[in-house]
């Protein structure tokens, strides 16, 4: 997926009164001490994620090369999801569905830790420093008849807007690798320009310099802009199930991250497709593997449209869709296990 965080590792946080110490019911400022069980649950949290991605690497990434093949090719290779998963096995083994992953899960380690301290910075500063002003609160959107106290569902999607532009210098070059490596189809290992993801590293900086391996950036930024509705309808779910029905908070946890993220690739999906085109292209120059097409995420766009029409935007979406609850749910699943397991 191009993948992203684990959302729905992240427990319903609709009242943040408790996290930025205002006086619940008065939009008042009383600042509290930090407590020794905010750091443990810090660690906690930290470790757990280490586990939530690779749940979600194991369960997702057989999708997301499936997703990124038929994104990229243009040469009627694949006749849809299913040829295309036939095809990676009988030819390379199950292994090739696994091509690029090592660079997602060392970089969700890291991915996830930004993501979700991001996140919870950003909620805890919007609340503090916007949503809880009545004269600012009543111009937002959605937002001027809620609880003072509380970040609207409007608030933790700009949160998400925010996180995911942090995010994305990490996220952009530890994706750029894994495209690449996933549209080397020969299943034999000296035939590939890449050996692994160092290697791809290395052949690139040589080549292009860390401009080169961030090519595809402020493509990757747009697209993690649409964390607005990911995060949004997270809360808008965790929200109305909490009210509506008599799940558990890990059952809501379930439900909510993984519908949400759902909306998410639903609203956002074209704009991966663009930015997978990008990450692809040949980069030219010494490094020898065809021709540049592309100067940047525009060009990139045409192409899609100038290719396939409006279904070029669509192509792959079938398996990010089918990917988007399992693997978010199995993220979720281990990370709670994980935090009820330690100390």
């Amino acid at each position: 997926m191009s993948s992203a965080p684990a959302p729905a590792s992240v427990p319903p946080t609709s009242d943040m009164s408790e996290q930025t110490g205002l006086k619940k019911g008065t939009g008042r400022e009383e600042r509290a001490p930090v407590s020794a069980p905010v750091a443990k649950q810090n660690y906690k949290g930290f470790v757990a994620g280490v586990f939530s991605g690779i749940a979600k690497l194991s369960v997702g990434h057989p999708f997301d090369t499936v997703k990124v093949r038929l994104q990229t090719n243009t040469d009627g290779r694949f006749r849809g999801p299913l040829d295309c998963t036939l095809q990676t096995v009988r030819k390379e083994g199950v292994r090739g569905l696994y091509k690029g992953a090592t660079p997602p899960l060392v970089g969700w380690m890291v991915m996830d830790s930004v993501m979700l301290g991001s996140l919870t910075l950003y909620r805890r500063l919007l609340l503090e420093n916007v949503f809880s002003k009545p004269h600012l609160r009543q111009w937002i959107p959605f937002s001027s008849n809620q609880n003072l106290s509380t970040l609207p569902s409007f608030g933790h999607g700009l949160a998400g807007i925010m996180a995911g532009t942090t995010v994305s210098f990490i996220a952009a070059p530890v994706e750029h690798i894994k495209a690449r490596l996933q549209i080397q189809y020969a299943a034999d290992k000296s035939k590939r320009m890449y050996s692994g993801p160092i290697d791809c590293l290395h052949k690139m900086v040589n080549t292009h310099g860390i401009r080169g391996v961030y090519r595809g950036l402020w493509a990757t930024v747009f697209f993690r802009a649409f964390f607005f509705f990911w995060w949004g309808s997270y809360d808008v779910l965790t929200r109305y199930m909490k009210d509506n029905t008599k799940m558990s908070a890990p059952a809501i946890n379930f439900w909510a991250g993984g519908i949400s993220a759902q909306i998410f690739w639903l609203t956002s999906y074209p704009s991966d497709v663009v930015k997978q085109r990008l990450m692809t292209d040949p980069m030219g120059g010494a490094l020898n593997d065809g021709k540049r097409q592309f100067r940047g995420w525009k060009d990139a766009c045409k192409a899609v449209w100038r290719e396939r029409g409006w279904r070029g935007y669509w192509r792959g979406f079938v398996p990010c869709f089918l990917r988007a609850f399992p693997a978010n749910a199995m993220a979720l699943v281990a990370f709670e296990g994980v935090m009820r397991t330690l100390p």
